[in-house]
């Protein structure tokens, strides 16, 4: 029986040439989505609508079977980009689309945009870190990046479960850790709903007790 041989030169070369090919398109690929996401944001700004959430939901409204997806994007890249609070995309959801269907569109959103901040992070680093964040919150939190890679994870899940903290910042701090794939995508589609629901479900119910009382009045 012949043993196997070892791949030749040629080979060798023709694989890393492929590498190096792939590297090129993902960042390629990576450069055309920070484009897309940076014309989006620059369109909403002139318009208006990330600051005021009247003409926000005014144009959700306007757009019909497309506010949904239209409304799911904006959340997502709310996240990276945090022009707005997200508690008032939250507010726009309920108000447009109803507590329930407002916290899915919220839900997938805001857990793409926060993968979507993950994965710039690890593509681009601690700059990119420093450039997001805001110099008083990146002076807080920094100093959990001194800790333990489990300390780490659990102080993570915690601020995603519990959102007493910028979690938009710190998907994006911890992209600069050690932290798998796995791990912050289970964290974030796990932790990120008892938030969203706070903010949708219950703000829904309570206009909606707002309204019918001041409708009785």
């Amino acid at each position: 029986m012949e043993k196997d041989q070892k791949p030749s030169a040629v080979d060798e070369a023709v694989k890393k040439r492929r590498r190096h090919i792939y590297t090129i398109i993902i960042n390629v690929l990576s450069v055309m989505g920070v484009i897309a996401c940076v014309l989006l944001i620059y369109y909403l700004y002139r318009a208006g609508m990330m600051t005021d959430k009247e003409k926000m939901e005014g144009f959700l409204i306007a757009l019909g079977v497309w506010g949904p997806l239209f409304f799911t994007v904006y959340q997502g890249v709310q996240v990276i980009v945090p022009i707005m609070p997200g508690a008032i995309g939250c507010v726009v959801g309920v108000v447009v689309f109803g507590p329930w269907m407002g916290f899915l569109y919220n839900y997938i959103g805001i857990c793409a945009g926060s993968i979507g901040a993950f994965f710039l992070s690890r593509r681009f680093g601690r700059p990119l870190v420093e450039f997001v964040a805001d110099e008083k919150v990146y002076e807080k939190y920094m100093n959990w990046l001194d800790k333990s890679q489990p300390v780490f994870d659990k102080l993570f899940a915690a601020a995603i479960f519990f959102p007493v903290a910028p979690d938009d910042f710190l998907c994006y701090l911890a992209g600069i850790t050690k932290m798998g794939w796995k791990k912050f995508v289970v964290i974030i589609l796990t932790g990120k709903p008892l938030a969203i629901a706070a903010y949708s479900m219950l703000l829904g119910l309570g206009l909606e007790w707002l309204l019918n009382n001041l409708h009785l009045a």
